[in-house]
């Protein structure tokens, strides 16, 4: 089947470089995310997820353990970018988003990555944890386009995206694959530092929805464009959960797919928090699953424990 990604359109149009243009412009008092550090980037200076000017890469490959429709049979071409915007307690990628494990990359470079996936034959480039590092993807973007790059996007974020920086991708990322991690203030702050977690989710993915709306795929089940929605259920976490799912059948859309993840195991700080220092038991999954249902998001993803 032949693909048409969007970006190829506001490539040809120019209007990929202006919002290329915008984009960096967030970096010079950055406020690509909501946390809004206001350092200057653009001269290499930090704020809370560590990043400065140029973007970093953990690791790039054809991944086959997502979401069958993001997987596929040829793989997603995955590229890890390191550092993040949360400082979540039990990370199970803390080597890379919290321990900085990963190598300074040209523009150029990101580009070339992005072609060697679609050489290998993945379905799509798949940039995890992307929020921080926005204007640079859109720079080699770019770059790679002019390689001749012609698979979809997937923007596989931790959920925690302001909209107006989501406004600059509408008709570049074709597909969306946020988490939506709490409802509860609380728990938000305590777990990843981020109290406004809660209303800024919400945000996001109803931004992400207007601009993709429900998944679609091809005849062979691979997706093309449309949003998927993450969400880890946690230990005791049923009344964070319920509201979670509640939020995203009233506020998004019942149609949306959701992907129900049970492979929780405490990870980087999780020994400090007793309430999340031991696995999911299947009777907390089960719930979940419950709640699913009973909210009426019937497409999607569930796992066995």
């Amino acid at each position: 089947m032949a693909v048409y990604p969007s970006y190829l359109k506001l490539y040809e149009s120019g209007e990929l470089k202006s919002r290329i243009s915008s984009a960096f412009k967030l970096l010079k008092s950055c406020s690509l995310c909501p946390r809004k550090c206001g350092v200057n980037r653009l001269r290499d200076k930090v704020g809370l997820c560590k990043s400065g000017f140029l973007p970093v890469v953990s690791s790039y490959n054809a991944h086959f353990g997502e979401e069958p429709p993001i997987s596929g049979s040829m793989g997603s071409g995955t590229i890890f970018l390191t550092h993040c915007n949360l400082r979540c307690v039990f990370c199970q990628n803390y080597p890379i988003s919290q321990l900085g494990h990963g190598e300074k990359v040209s523009f150029k470079r990101l580009a070339e990555m992005m072609l060697y996936l679609q050489r290998k034959g993945c379905h799509n480039i798949n940039f995890v944890t992307p929020t921080h590092f926005v204007p640079q993807i859109l720079k080699s973007l770019e770059l790679a386009v002019e390689g001749g790059l012609n698979i979809p996007l997937v923007y596989n974020s931790g959920g925690y995206d302001r909209v107006e920086t989501l406004r600059l991708l509408e008709g570049i990322f074709d597909i969306y694959m946020p988490d939506a991690k709490y409802q509860d203030q609380e728990v938000a702050g305590k777990l990843s530092n981020a109290p406004d977690y809660p209303r800024v989710n919400e945000e996001a993915l109803k931004e992400m929805y207007r601009q993709v709306g429900p998944l679609i795929m091809d005849e062979e089940g691979v997706a093309k464009r449309g949003l998927i929605v993450r969400h880890l259920v946690l230990p005791d976490g049923a009344f964070n959960t319920s509201k979670v799912l509640k939020m995203l059948s009233k506020k998004v859309g019942k149609d949306l797919y959701l992907s129900l993840m049970a492979q929780y195991f405490p990870a980087h700080k999780a020994c400090q928090y007793p309430e999340i220092n031991r696995r999911v038991n299947r009777q907390e999954y089960e719930q979940a699953l419950k709640v699913m249902k009973e909210v009426r998001l019937e497409r999607g993803y569930y796992q066995q424990l």
